[in-house]
């Protein structure tokens, strides 16, 4: 526990004045005395976090599910934005490249308009080649696609389908409806496409896309109207579901993704779903209708934020063939995060939303025993930044896991930074 946890715990001590006392922190000690502040909530007082973009432009890598480092861990990939204050439209694009971490230089090598602040264009190191060919989604003459590109941007191969996840052994790809989430789930769509079932709650031909990327030709493998069948008719008809958050195991025999559909204006429910990699064997993992972020463990097991069944929400261990669960580090992870696995198992990287002071807490937690240890403070007020143009950490671990990659906008634009973790898991 932080220096700053165990005073704002004492027992007796009048609530007014710890109030104060909080107020003092994260107002003038964050902004006057950095290293002060950082020795209070994580012990040290050096700055760890290390710049590797710089303005003018706004630079981010997107989600948290896969790691943006080549094989040899000399590139970086990242989008360059010239705006961070809107959701984009349809007529904005945004470049793609490479960045030379120490350098801090970023070199742009394509352009999409098939894009958001969240995912980004779905940039990702292509498992074939994870040294020199990249993927990123695209929109050309009104429909979308992804683009395989080297790093010295040539364009290799393009599919007329828009990619959302590889497998590691880069032989599939799996795609689905980003038109589809642009209207149910802004902020994870692209703009400029219209969803060709968007007067259908449950389409039978819309679902998730199988890819094979070396013929190009896909399938459709699991419909809306398929897994939507094993709801109540009232969730069934009257309301929209659609798919999102597909994620292969480690070593790609199976694939996680969200059933998802409306409740209410703003609201969803969700469900937790696992097929083998091609579509057969599709099992719904948990539902419980509260499902946030996870990763796999190994082949068989998921760590996910969701609501437990029996009550109250919390991290869970999922075994996806029986849907047995057990919590997971209740007593320290206490609200929602974007979890992953260090390569090697041993840590779960995690951060927070904005606190009430708007700042963002990164972490590792020691695995299974559940030990945190909070490594960044970074402040991201959600009057500026929040909605569809918020910046998450969404932190993304290096291949061989002695660093850690974040987007931030704490310094006033959305950069990548990134820390090297070995001081705390070595």
């Amino acid at each position: 526990m932080s220096l700053y946890r165990q005073l704002v715990s004492l027992p007796g001590v009048p609530w007014r004045l710890k109030a104060g006392f909080t107020a003092m922190v994260e107002g003038p000690l964050r902004r006057g005395i950095p290293p002060l502040y950082r020795f209070l909530h994580l012990g040290t007082l050096r700055e760890h976090l290390r710049a590797v973009t710089n303005p003018p432009g706004h630079h981010f890598f997107g989600y948290y599910d896969k790691s943006p480092w080549n094989a040899s861990q000399t590139l970086i990939l990242a989008h360059e934005a010239a705006f961070n204050d809107r959701a984009p439209r349809s007529d904005d694009s945004l470049k793609v490249g490479i960045v030379h971490p120490d350098e801090r230089r970023f070199i742009p090598l394509g352009e999409s308009f098939a894009w958001n602040w969240q995912q980004g264009a779905m940039l990702a190191w292509h498992p074939a080649d994870p040294e020199r060919l990249f993927v990123n989604n695209d929109r050309r003459e009104g429909r979308l696609t992804s683009i395989v590109r080297d790093v010295d941007g040539r364009e290799i191969a393009r599919y007329d389908r828009p990619i959302y996840a590889l497998s590691p052994n880069g032989r599939l790809g799996w795609s689905l409806n980003f038109a589809r989430l642009a209207e149910h789930r802004p902020g994870y769509g692209y703009a400029g496409v219209t969803d060709p079932w968007s007067d259908q709650p449950h389409p039978a031909k819309d679902g998730i896309e199988l890819i094979d990327l070396a013929s190009g030709q896909h399938r459709l493998v699991v419909s809306l109207d398929e897994v939507a069948a094993n709801l109540p008719g009232a969730e069934r008809d009257a309301r929209h579901h659609w798919f999102n958050h597909l994620q292969p195991s480690p070593a790609g025999t199976r694939v996680a993704f969200f059933h998802l559909w409306r409740e209410g204006a703003q609201g969803w429910g969700a469900r937790l779903y696992t097929m083998d990699a091609e579509g057969s064997n599709l099992n719904c993992a948990l539902d419980t209708q509260r499902i946030s972020h996870y990763d796999w463990l190994d082949e068989d097991h998921i760590l996910v934020w969701a609501r437990r069944p029996t009550g109250g929400e919390g991290f869970l261990l999922v075994d996806v063939r029986n849907g047995q669960w057990k919590p997971y580090a209740s007593d320290v992870l206490t609200e929602d995060g974007h979890d992953s696995f260090s390569p090697d198992r041993r840590w779960v990287l995690n951060d927070t939303y904005p606190d009430a002071n708007d700042m963002r807490t990164l972490m590792l937690v020691s695995w299974p025993t559940g030990r945190r240890i909070d490594i960044a403070r970074l402040y991201s007020p959600k009057s500026r930044w929040w909605g569809e143009v918020r910046c998450d950490l969404h932190p993304r671990w290096s291949r061989d896991g002695t660093r850690v990659c974040i987007d931030s906008v704490h310094e006033g634009s959305r950069q990548m930074y990134e820390l090297d973790v070995r001081r705390w898991t070595e």
